[in-house]
């Protein structure tokens, strides 16, 4: 789907989607208990295949108008009676990887051709290293994979600079194995928000787990024999700060003169990319957060390049490359080498569709510059390369280019934001589908 966005101005008050990571989380945990309750869930494209895959393993997830209701597989899944397909879902494939190693007998795990093309050898290792057999069918690490269980639990090493996913999925999984896992990480862990998304999760599922250093390094570990039970049978996902982000961007460069733009459900959490006020504080946005009341409100504002280190962040990258490209001076994003990892090289994506809009870009292997004072935005056909986040970020940019531009792939928000153009036009953008 085409998607055109003519330069807007925007004000009012917008509500943000609740979190694609906890919601992952939140449902798998479920499924580990006997039965949960999950309110305010996102329910997208991808949330969709962790629900299924649920399914598979002998729960059930049923939709009702603001929760879901899962019946749990009580810690032991059953051997899915077909390929499980994971779709465009990233975190799915990894987080299902590790359920399905408790499995007793062989499960076999697929998707999209993006999702074919992500990395997971530590993890298959990692299976490997706990007692049980895990494969890539074309041995180099990349899905289709076939995992074999049940594992008991054990110590594994594996680096951190990968994908904290990894982590997250042998956490969740060693909770309900005999001995417990730990989890010793050879390098420094990216993305590092993530894993700590996972242990307030499990807290709040009523699971152990924690970390501590050692010899200079970090070790995850989760006791094993444990159960998944929330608190009064229920789990509430918090909002989304990832796609707060481009709401946020949206309103400190398009904001009406005499306008802001509200942001509901900015709640405080364990999420990395609750960075993004900081970022925006840094390069001269008139943002205040309201922590309490849970309301994030900008205007639109002059602002200046800075340095960002996505390392721990790495969905922020499209958003901060769109506000660095209107930024006077030069925006330098560092350390994000592992964002071309994503359902794209984001990296690359964002540096090459900029510069279709008159942006000058600069990138090396784990650097993305954007000198902000030297682009002039032009209205102009983009790519939104089959990612819902570079699709949402060159919307963003489109607000303030010069003319009128149209973005391919308009569809893939439904990975994570649904709603987001219904958004935007209620804010008072142009937007023709």
């Amino acid at each position: 789907m085409d998607v055109g966005i003519t330069p807007s101005t925007l004000s009012g008050t917008a509500r943000a989607p609740s979190s694609k990571s906890y919601t992952h989380r939140a449902i798998l945990a479920a499924g580990y208990s006997g039965g949960a309750l999950v309110y305010d869930p996102l329910v997208s494209a991808d949330t969709k295949a962790t629900m299924r895959v649920v399914d598979a393993f002998g729960g059930d997830v049923t939709r009702e108008s603001d929760h879901l209701v899962v019946d749990g597989f009580d810690g032991r899944p059953e051997v899915p009676g077909d390929v499980l397909d994971c779709g465009n879902s990233g975190t799915t494939m990894r987080l299902v990887t590790g359920a399905a190693a408790l499995a007793d007998g062989g499960t076999v795990l697929t998707g999209d051709s993006s999702l074919r093309s992500r990395p997971h050898g530590p993890l298959l290792r990692a299976i490997d290293e706990l007692g049980g057999s895990a494969r890539s069918t074309r041995k180099n690490g990349q899905a289709p994979l076939v995992v074999d269980g049940p594992i008991s639990g054990g110590t594994v090493s594996m680096p951190g600079d990968v994908s904290s996913q990894f982590v997250t999925a042998l956490l969740m999984a060693g909770a309900v194995t005999d001995e417990g896992i730990e989890v010793e990480l050879e390098t420094e862990l990216k993305s590092a928000p993530y894993v700590d998304i996972t242990l307030e999760l499990l807290d709040e599922f009523g699971v152990e787990a924690g970390k501590r250093q050692e010899d200079g390094g970090d070790v995850y570990r989760v006791e094993g024999g444990q159960f998944y039970e929330p608190a009064d049978g229920e789990y509430h996902v918090p909002g989304d700060f990832s796609s707060i982000s481009y709401l946020l961007a949206a309103g400190a460069i398009a904001a009406d003169e005499s306008g802001e733009v509200r942001v509901r459900g900015a709640y405080p959490s364990a999420q990395g990319d609750s960075k993004i006020v900081g970022v925006l504080e840094r390069m001269g946005a008139d943002v205040d957060w309201n922590r309490d009341d849970g309301v994030a409100t900008v205007e639109r504002s002059a602002l200046s390049g800075v340095e960002v280190d996505v390392g721990d962040t790495p969905d922020l990258l499209p958003t901060v490359a769109v506000l660095g490209a209107v930024a006077e001076g030069e925006t330098r994003i560092v350390n994000c080498e592992h964002v071309r990892y994503k359902e794209t090289d984001r990296v690359s994506a964002m540096a090459e569709e900029l510069e279709k809009l008159g942006a000058a870009t600069e990138e090396t292997e784990e650097t993305l510059t954007i000198r902000g004072g030297e682009s002039e935005l032009t209205g102009a056909r983009l790519d939104g390369r089959g990612d819902h986040r570079v699709v949402m970020s060159l919307a963003v940019a489109a607000l303030a280019a010069d003319g009128p531009t149209t973005i391919s792939g308009g569809e893939h928000v439904d990975v994570s934001f649904p709603d987001f153009f219904d958004v935007l036009y209620d804010l008072g953008a142009t937007v023709n589908r």
